[in-house]
């Protein structure tokens, strides 16, 4: 009777546990709070690097590293879509990459990016936006994106 005595507690503490999901594997708990996307060459420019995308509550700051032959300041987008195939209307304005860096505070959380179809889109110039010279998928279509966690980054 001992033993069913100091059981019983025991049970009910686990059982209430795994009915609140635990506290550690809660879907906000495993949400990345950073994610680096991987910007690919367009159009034979041969600038490539890296966007990193960290949350900051309700905003994403966002940090392009280019390796860039620009001498001008290049206009950098996420645009709605795929490398392959982007809305022309950019979803959120990022500030220019100059000298291959630039530094954004979009005002949209990093869920709201993971959970949609977007793309980091920088152009050649503002006199030629029409040319690409790298882009890098986020979100649903993030198949080279690479995520981190804040305890794994």
């Amino acid at each position: 009777m001992r033993r069913l005595v100091f059981v019983l507690p025991m049970i009910f503490a686990v059982a209430s546990t795994a009915a609140c999901g635990g506290g550690h594997n809660t879907p906000a708990a495993n949400a990345p709070s950073r994610v680096q996307v991987q910007l690919q060459q367009q159009n034979g420019s041969g600038e490539t690097g890296t966007a990193t995308l960290t949350s900051t509550g309700d905003k994403t700051k966002v940090v392009v590293n280019l390796v860039s032959y620009a001498s001008v300041a290049q206009p950098a987008h996420i645009h709605h879509g795929t490398c392959l195939k982007l809305d022309p209307t950019p979803a959120y304005p990022l500030n220019n990459v100059v000298k291959g860096k630039s530094t954004t505070l979009v005002n949209a959380p990093l869920a709201t990016l993971l959970k949609g179809s977007f793309a980091i889109n920088v152009h050649w110039s503002a006199k030629n936006l029409k040319k690409y010279v790298a882009c890098g998928n986020i979100g649903t279509n993030s198949a080279p994106a690479q995520t981190y966690t804040s305890s794994g980054y």
